[in-house]
């Protein structure tokens, strides 16, 4: 198998692997204990938050370890609305947020009575002035993500924190799918919370961070006093361990890593030279993800064909039951009715990808959609 679903989750590395082992079998102890055991496994979880902060251009106190990107979300949005909401109750997002945004932003509306404004492409672009215009003195949060996990398509994250400096509101990012891809610093660009996921970038599963720029939020979980009292519960050393390194390793290569990706690309669309497809989303996107359509061709065969073939690549929408549901984006984008929603699939490379492997699967392709 070939995989080419890196916007789903990304193969751990040896690094990675070896980083995790390490602290399975020399470092079990509990951070919050006061005993040598406890005491050497607090000193590296303090390393691990310093390397992280130093990625992030941060403080360690502004990093708190989470289980990943979904609890990230709901803790930035929830925890400060709730905690804010005497100062306002509006609060701004876009409607091609990944689900952990759009359902904590309806669970809002519907079980505290906030109003939620949700900001729709124009031509499949999303644009600063139109959170210009929906800001209102009683907004207290916009959250959107930096690059779209269906499309690629990059939002305008530094020119919505530069808009929001002279105003009450606070600027929260999904950043799931462009942590360990570009250079991030928060601070830089105005960000006041911000989400990442481990295994977006070759760590484990189930550990993610949220940068908070000491904010005052609510918790979503209550019993110990671990974070600094922002976030009950031990702390998921051996999942921390393999995020710390996976954060690492990606810093170290991001430029190289980047340009491969961007190669990949690149090297892809000339191998398809010649078959019917379009591009859905807009000009201004991550290379890692290509979402593409081919006229007349039911993308859950089309899927199902290149399984067989031996490569993994996704419609880009969630499956309940076995059951392929329209993706939310390409509705918001082309409307409910777009034939684009049932012929177009997702392609997510890494840098793990090589070129071999996309003239391979380009070369499938084609075979099968020529078919």
């Amino acid at each position: 198998m070939i995989y080419f679903d890196n916007a789903a989750t990304t193969a751990l590395t040896p690094t990675v692997i070896e980083a995790m082992t390490d602290i399975m079998t020399t470092d079990f102890g509990n951070p919050s204990s006061i005993h040598a055991f406890g005491r050497k496994a607090s000193h590296r979880l303090r390393t691990y938050r310093q390397t992280i902060a130093n990625i992030l251009g941060t403080q360690e106190r502004q990093i708190i370890f989470t289980s990943g990107g979904t609890e990230s979300n709901n803790t930035a949005i929830k925890g400060y609305s709730l905690a804010n909401q005497s100062k306002g109750k509006h609060l701004i997002t876009s409607s091609i947020e990944h689900h952990s945004v759009l359902h904590t932003m309806a669970y809002l509306e519907e079980r505290f009575g906030f109003e939620v404004t949700y900001i729709t492409p124009v031509n499949g672009v999303i644009t600063a002035q139109q959170i210009a215009d929906a800001l209102r003195d009683d907004t207290i949060l916009v959250s959107l993500m930096y690059a779209n996990n269906e499309t690629g398509d990059i939002l305008p994250i530094p020119e919505v924190g530069e808009l929001l400096k002279n105003h009450q509101a606070v600027f929260h990012v999904d950043a799931v799918q462009v942590a360990g891809k570009i250079d991030l610093k928060p601070e830089n660009l105005g960000i006041d919370l911000l989400s990442a996921s481990a295994h977006k970038f070759h760590g484990p599963k189930g550990v993610g961070i949220l940068y908070s720029n000491s904010l005052h939020m609510d918790n979503l979980l209550h019993g110990g006093e671990q974070e600094e009292k922002r976030r009950a519960s031990t702390e998921n050393m051996i999942g921390i361990a393999g995020l710390s390194q996976a954060m690492l390793d990606s810093h170290n290569s991001i430029k190289e890593n980047y340009q491969h990706v961007e190669e990949l690309n690149k090297v892809f669309f000339e191998e398809i030279s010649g078959l019917d497809y379009y591009v859905n989303g807009s000009e201004y996107r991550l290379p890692h993800v290509i979402n593409l359509g081919f006229p007349g061709k039911n993308n859950g065969i089309l899927l199902t064909q290149l399984d067989l073939a031996g490569f993994a690549v996704s419609t880009g929408s969630a499956c309940t039951a076995g059951t392929v549901e329209p993706s939310h984006v390409l509705e918001s984008i082309y409307g409910t009715d777009s034939h684009r929603l049932s012929e177009s699939i997702r392609i997510s490379f890494s840098e793990l990808n090589t070129v071999d492997e996309v003239k391979q699967f380009a070369h499938k392709l084609k075979e099968i959609v020529g078919k």
